[in-house]
């Protein structure tokens, strides 16, 4: 069953990961995908990997003209925005007395601002154009709960599920849905990275993290990104007509609520 058939989606943080991973999901749902990225080559590559029916766009979610005019270029190229993922987002760890402003703000921006922004100039497009969308923004376990080391990157997520709710209220008299995909610990290129923070400040040894919170997953073992395609695409439906300012755990068991 092509489940998203006919529809058009933006996917933000594309070219890798996660948001790759979405955009695989819904080509093979029927849908048209735009690619967006501050990594322009990189998301062109992945763009003409998945063929015809995905597109490449240059959006830096920190830059509001680049947010519009990305906007702007995928409703032009399918005519109209159905979907928006809000995937882009950055990780950042420190002790409460290392944290730098420049830091936070730089992890606000990207994570809270962008996600908010975005989602604005779509729902903006959407109204006008009178679509009945799916806006899908990423939350993470990391905001339902603090970390010690984690405490800027747990704010600015714990900020998504709050903004999925407020915007969710809002936006659905216009037809559109809100809701979040709340993952856990998810395998990937980004967890070298993660990774290192740990490595830094618990003087553990590379690798040794990621083992450790792999282990400790109820499923037995951390998520990959096609873990994650079932509640994207589900939520992007016809089937989530009646889902409104939610978001779903989708973790392996590691939180629930």
């Amino acid at each position: 069953m092509m489940r998203l058939q006919g529809k058009s989606a933006l996917i933000t943080g594309a070219a890798r990961g996660i948001g790759l991973a979405f955009a695989r999901a819904y080509v093979a749902e029927g849908a048209r995908v735009a690619l967006a990225d501050i990594d322009i080559a990189r998301a062109r590559r992945a763009a003409q990997d998945i063929g015809d029916a995905a597109i490449a766009v240059e959006m830096d979610v920190t830059r509001q003209q680049s947010i519009d005019d990305a906007v702007a270029r995928t409703a032009a190229a399918f005519g109209r925005i159905d979907i928006l993922i809000n995937n882009a987002a950055v990780f950042t760890a420190a002790p409460i007395v290392e944290i730098t402003r420049e830091d936070f703000a730089r992890t606000f921006d990207i994570n809270v601002a962008g996600a908010l922004f975005t989602l604005q100039a779509v729902a903006r497009h959407m109204i006008a154009a009178g679509v009945k969308g799916r806006i899908i923004n990423m939350a993470s376990q990391a905001g339902r709960r603090g970390e010690p080391l984690v405490a800027v990157y747990c704010a600015t997520k714990a900020a998504v599920i709050s903004l999925t709710q407020s915007a969710g209220l809002d936006l659905i008299r216009h037809g559109i849905n809100v809701n979040a995909i709340s993952p856990g610990v998810v395998d990937g290129e980004h967890w070298d990275g993660v990774d290192a923070f740990f490595a830094k400040y618990e003087g553990k040894a590379p690798g040794q993290k990621k083992a450790e919170v792999g282990a400790a997953v109820p499923f037995g073992r951390m998520g990959v990104a096609e873990d994650l395609t079932g509640m994207a695409v589900f939520l992007a439906s016809d089937e989530a007509r009646y889902v409104v300012a939610q978001t779903y755990n989708v973790d392996g068991g590691q939180w629930m609520s």
